[in-house]
C-alpha cells in the first residue's frame, strides 16, 4: 500500500498560517490522493470547520500567528480525529498530553503524514507488527 492508497479520498484538514507552506502541504496531500479541507490559518476557523466538516485527519501548525494551537489539538483529541503536529518545536516544548501525537518537520512529506495519521495500515517496506 502506498501513501496514495492510504490518503485516497481521506478528508484532511490543514491548519497552517504561512501561505506558501499551506499551499505546498495542500498540493502534496492532493497529489497523494487526499481531499484537503482548508487550508485555514486561525484556530477559530479550524474549530469552526471541525463542527461543519467530516474529517479523517488533520495537520496542525502549532504556532498560528504567534498563538499556540493547543486548543485546536485538544479539540482533535476530544473528537478522536487523528492529527500530526507540523512544527519546528521539539518534543520537550509540547505538553505531555500530546506525547502520542506525531511531530512532522516542515517540509511535509506525504508518506510521513500517511504513516502518522493511519499507523495501523500496512506500508510497503515496513514490517507488520
Amino acid at each position: 500500500m502506498t501513501e496514495k492508497d492510504q490518503l485516497r479520498g481521506r478528508r484532511i484538514l490543514v491548519v497552517e498560517d504561512e501561505y506558501f507552506i499551506a499551499v505546498d502541504i495542500k498540493e502534496r496531500l492532493e497529489a497523494a490522493g487526499a481531499v484537503v479541507v482548508g487550508p485555514v490559518a486561525t484556530m477559530g476557523k479550524a474549530l469552526s470547520l471541525m463542527e461543519s466538516e467530516t474529517l479523517d485527519g488533520a495537520i496542525l501548525d502549532l504556532n498560528l500567528g504567534g498563538e499556540m494551537g493547543f486548543r485546536v489539538a485538544d479539540a482533535f483529541k476530544e473528537r478522536a480525529i487523528p492529527f500530526v503536529l507540523a512544527t519546528g518545536y521539539g518534543r520537550t516544548d509540547i505538553p505531555t498530553r500530546f506525547a502520542d501525537v506525531a511531530l512532522c518537520k516542515k517540509q511535509i512529506d506525504a508518506t510521513e503524514i500517511a504513516s502518522a495519521l493511519f499507523p495501523n495500515e500496512l506500508i510497503p517496506g515496513r514490517e507488520e507488527d
